[in-house]
């Protein structure tokens, strides 16, 4: 039997960590939201991370926010807390106030020559001096020739751009000395564009440039609109992205930018075609770099607001496309708590739903208490994970009660006899298995225990499978002929193998998710945090 052990799950750079400690966990109201602006439950919004630009302190993203069975309850909760560097390397975010969502993460943590922040500083620093550096972009391409007629074109646009910025003022003496920089950057973009129209590298700055100055707006100003900016913005990515098809980082701020188009929509047909223009430019950013926890959970955002506006015929199919992009954000990057609670929140809608329409009947699909108690399971480990987040407080207090105390997972496993893992199918038997905070143990009866083996996975004594959260090596999916047909899921340990075959497969991605985060839990030095919950 083998199991796919090149990339062990919990090799992702999480190493106990003994010097953490838990956090305080602050108070809050009742409702499972995010961080941004409050919309009907249970369906997030996505407050994405764009591109870095000069000094700018990252903001709490947003979270999606669930509605509690009986009625809908919206917490107010902006996040006090600013995230981890790791987690916001080059980006820039919009500013988000209020009632908590889902977030669009504007942080590609990607790999462009040069970012926005590295630019508008060196920009900042050479105000005074305008005849700067006149060198071509690292990305461009050669100038075309043009016509006079497309040189006028070119300027027109340009002014019109340039327009647009210089109406913005700031609302404060930081956004008005921001938005100096930002005006002297967009001359400077279009200064070189006007010299070399294929300059993709000056369309794509200059669009992060318009779009941070959407965010410099005031919230009650008609002119210039947020709206006018982001349009304008969204043409600059898009004259990029012809010009270079591959500009990843590109496709994720434009995305970001039509989605924050489509918020001021509500959820109306306009806001639904934008809401799908946003998800295809985030399918293109993975496309190109696949290695994006970030792009990946913004794109289930995008996807979980699509659901709320769709017919409902589309809606199941578009809200499992969303859980499958937050599962491989998490599986990227174990740790990734805001993709954590979004998958949460987002299982706790499909819960719902199911619920309310009564599912299909079919005994292999998930039952909506088994979605509640998913849904838990997540929002508890992101809450462990960052237990000074209000809204994962006011979440786990919504959710609690559908996790199996003093357990964090109860199910079945099929299970070969303890101590012989190479077993015949037919001695394969299904037995309860329980997850906590400590680990994974068979449930034996009485009856059964007389007749097993004082020997499991190699050790005397053990009458049941126990697997110690500690021992674990790596948790995977494995198909072998040697074991019974079904969902094979492999747990390797210090102490070997143990092989398991659960129900189904979507009964194993609960699995294998619930023993990676308890896991990640523990290397975080946050096990006595998962204790709390589920034993408190």
């Amino acid at each position: 039997m083998s199991a796919p052990a090149e990339q062990p799950p919990f090799q992702n750079g999480l190493q106990p960590d003994p010097t953490t400690n838990p956090e305080s966990q602050p108070e809050s109201q009742t409702v499972l939201a995010p961080e941004a602006e409050p919309a009907p439950a249970p369906e997030p919004e996505a407050q994405p991370e764009r591109a870095p630009v000069p000094e700018v302190q990252p903001e709490p993203e947003s979270i999606p926010e669930l509605q509690p069975r009986p009625e809908a309850v919206v917490i107010d909760a902006a996040d006090p807390t600013v995230e981890e560097a790791k987690e916001t390397t080059t980006p820039i975010q919009s500013s988000s106030e209020g009632t908590a969502r889902p977030e669009l993460k504007r942080d590609d943590e990607g790999n462009r020559t040069f970012t926005m922040r590295e630019l508008l500083n060196g920009l900042k620093n050479d105000q005074g001096n305008e005849t700067a550096n006149e060198s071509s972009s690292p990305y461009s391409y050669s100038h075309s020739e043009e016509t006079p007629h497309q040189q006028q074109q070119q300027q027109e646009q340009n002014n019109a751009a340039m327009e647009l910025i210089n109406s913005v003022t700031g609302t404060d003496d930081d956004g008005r000395s921001r938005q100096r920089v930002l005006t002297f950057a967009a001359k400077r973009y279009a200064s070189a564009i006007e010299r070399n129209p294929d300059d993709y590298d000056a369309l794509y700055n200059w669009a992060l440039v318009l779009q941070e100055s959407a965010d410099n707006v005031s919230p009650d100003s008609t002119s210039p609109s947020k709206d006018a900016l982001l349009e304008e913005a969204c043409k600059k990515y898009d004259e990029a992205t012809h010009l270079c098809p591959t500009l990843h980082d590109a496709f994720y701020n434009w995305a970001i930018a039509i989605s924050d188009r489509a918020k001021m929509r509500g959820r109306t047909k306009e806001a639904e075609e934008l809401w799908k223009q946003a998800t295809k430019n985030y399918e293109k950013a993975v496309l190109l770099n696949w290695n994006s926890p970030q792009a990946l959970n913004n794109w289930g955002l995008a996807l979980q607001e699509l659901s709320a506006i769709v017919p409902a015929r589309e809606k199941q199919s578009i809200v499992k496309s969303a859980i499958s992009k937050f599962r491989a954000a998490i599986q990227l990057q174990f740790d990734f708590h805001r993709a954590i609670y979004n998958l949460g929140t987002v299982l706790y809608g499909l819960a719902e739903d199911t619920l309310r329409t009564g599912g299909s009947g079919n005994p292999k699909e998930v039952s909506p208490n088994e979605l509640y108690s998913q849904s838990a399971i997540y929002i508890a480990a992101a809450h462990a994970l960052k237990p000074n987040y209000n809204v994962y407080t006011s979440a786990l207090r919504l959710v609690r009660s559908m996790l199996p105390l003093p357990y964090l997972k109860v199910g079945y496993l099929t299970a070969p006899p303890v101590g012989k893992p190479i077993a015949p199918h037919s001695d394969w038997k299904r037995s309860q298995f329980i997850l906590n905070h400590e680990g994974l143990q068979q449930q034996v009866s009485k009856g059964d225990q007389k007749q097993v083996p004082l020997s499991g996975s190699g050790r005397s004594g053990d009458t049941a499978i126990k697997v110690n959260i500690p021992d674990i090596v790596s948790v995977s999916a494995c198909g072998d002929l040697t074991l019974p047909p079904g969902a094979g899921l492999c747990i390797d340990t210090i102490h070997g193998p143990v092989y398991l075959i659960a129900d189904s497969w979507d009964f194993l991605d609960g699995w294998l998710d619930a023993i990676r985060l308890v896991y990640t839990i523990y290397a975080r030095s946050k096990s006595d945090v998962l204790a709390g919950i589920i034993t408190g």
